[in-house]
């Protein structure tokens, strides 16, 4: 027997003792469109599905219908995408483009951006993928940080709207993330095993104001879709996510990679869905894509199951925090619009 006191953080992994149901949920009860993944090479050395027949076989399998490729990036590489992907296989992938935020710091402009973006509508990108670096990591000429509210970029949030493609952006990152790595970050072990994942220094934009970037180019294009990655990329306060889907009807979110946030509050998260079924998509960001993820995600959306790992392995440590979820157990209504409609309905699938 070990002194609890001698015991490592990282070697502690209770086991809980509560005998509650478990529910195996292996195809969804409505066709799925995954509205949120990487299939490209944006975010590996090679394509992220080398086997694209493996790919369409578990889709089939997961019950998915149709995946959002978010890689697409632009010119070249947007045409490779298109044509592994949608061109190929009609009708199972959408792929989403980028700009490149970068030119700005070389004296490129928004109207040149906003003309790439054209281009890429015109080869037949569905959306515009727009990813965290734009507030954290970009900069302008002068070597001061891009903000997605900076209004040199309008002319690119109101051409998306002209061109009628969704945007969808990844704003900030949990809001741990931006805190001191100390006994109080409830995401310790995770920001201790990366980190580079840490927005705590002076130097990046606090989580908020993060927040009133987000919602003030939201507010000023109202033409324009926005969905936000990650449930608004604010799933640690779903008020907020509630007043800004009430408040603009061209705001959306995806649930992608939120379960564990979404699942720790199963009553607020029902409510959110219950109050805008007809404005949250379905998504994983789960790369490559993995039958286990998806059985977590319909056990999650589908079943009243309480207090299961969101790691899907009850064995796991759990990676973003020490915490369990409960399931929603959406009405088929709901359901039926969060798993697919609503994406069809966007994207125009």
């Amino acid at each position: 027997m070990i002194s609890p006191s001698e015991l490592a953080l990282s070697e502690y992994h209770p086991r809980a003792q509560l005998r509650v149901p478990a529910t195996s949920v292996e195809r969804p009860r409505h066709p799925v469109v995954d509205a949120h993944n990487h299939l490209g090479r944006w975010l590996s050395e090679g394509w992220m599905c080398p086997d694209v027949p493996a790919l369409l076989a578990l889709m089939d399998e997961a019950g998915v219908e149709a995946m959002v490729n978010l890689d697409g990036r632009w010119d070249g590489e947007l045409e490779a995408n298109l044509d592994r992907y949608d061109r190929a296989h009609p009708g199972r992938f959408a792929t989403f483009c980028h700009v490149e935020w970068a030119s700005l710091a070389r004296g490129g402009s928004a109207q040149e951006l906003a003309r790439s973006l054209a281009r890429s509508a015109e080869a037949g990108a569905r959306g515009l993928k727009v990813w965290k670096d734009l507030g954290l990591g970009f900069e302008d000429e002068h070597g001061r940080l891009l903000l997605p509210d900076d209004p040199r970029l309008d002319p690119v949030w109101a051409a998306a709207g002209e061109l009628g493609l969704p945007i969808l952006i990844h704003t900030a990152d949990p809001i741990a993330f931006f805190e001191p790595i100390d006994r109080f970050n409830e995401r310790l072990e995770e920001l201790a095993e990366h980190p580079d994942w840490s927005f705590h220094d002076p130097r990046f934009p606090r989580f908020w104001r993060l927040m009133e970037a987000l919602e003030a180019i939201v507010a000023r294009h109202p033409a324009t879709t926005f969905i936000g990655a990650h449930v608004g990329c604010c799933a640690e306060d779903l008020a907020w996510v509630d007043r800004m889907l009430s408040t603009y009807p061209n705001f959306h979110v995806d649930i992608s990679a939120r379960i564990a946030e979404l699942g720790r509050q199963p009553r607020a998260a029902g409510a959110l869905f219950a109050a805008h079924p007809d404005r949250i998509l379905f998504g994983t960001d789960v790369f490559p894509p993995a039958l286990s993820a998806y059985r977590l995600a319909y056990r999650f959306l589908e079943t009243l199951d309480e207090h299961f790992s969101y790691m899907g392995d009850p064995e796991a440590v759990p990676t973003t925090g020490r915490w369990a979820i409960s399931g929603l157990g959406l009405e088929d209504g709901v359901l039926e619009r969060v798993y697919a409609a609503n994406a069809r309905r966007l994207l125009g699938l």
